[in-house]
């Protein structure tokens, strides 16, 4: 497959292991994937070049993060898929998706996936998202 022809997956999480193994594993499936560290690092990156989906941590930094980055790219690309990444549910015992229309009007998210995340059921959201299913 062409460089150029590959989708680009634009990949946010400030737990580097989570990064590195994700972005292994997505570029061995044959995506083209861009890492950041926070959402200061990922809204730099969003104007340098338009990635083709987004998967993204909820908490990092600052607990609301992920909804905030979330906000950016759906006001500043609205077509850009987005799945939020959480391990609230796992944590805490208290759960949360991005399922039904409400929740999805005020959370932004295309999907959202409880850590720790299988890479089947990521690949498969992927590929849903992106219309390759």
């Amino acid at each position: 497959m062409n460089e150029n022809s590959k989708t680009t997956i634009l990949l946010v999480d400030d737990d580097e292991d989570f990064l590195l193994q994700h972005k292994t594993l997505l570029e061995a499936a044959g995506f083209r994937v861009r890492t950041a560290g926070g959402r200061v690092e990922a809204e730099k990156m969003l104007a340098e070049q338009r990635p083709d989906l987004a998967i993204i941590d909820l908490m990092m930094e600052h607990h609301d993060d992920g909804f905030a980055l979330c906000h950016h790219i759906k006001k500043l690309e609205p077509p850009i898929p987005v799945i939020l990444v959480t391990a609230v549910a796992h944590e805490t015992g208290l759960e949360f998706d991005a399922a039904g229309e409400e929740e999805r009007s005020w959370i932004k998210a295309d999907a959202m996936l409880a850590k720790p995340i299988r890479f089947e059921q990521l690949t498969r959201e992927i590929n849903r998202l992106l219309g390759k299913l």
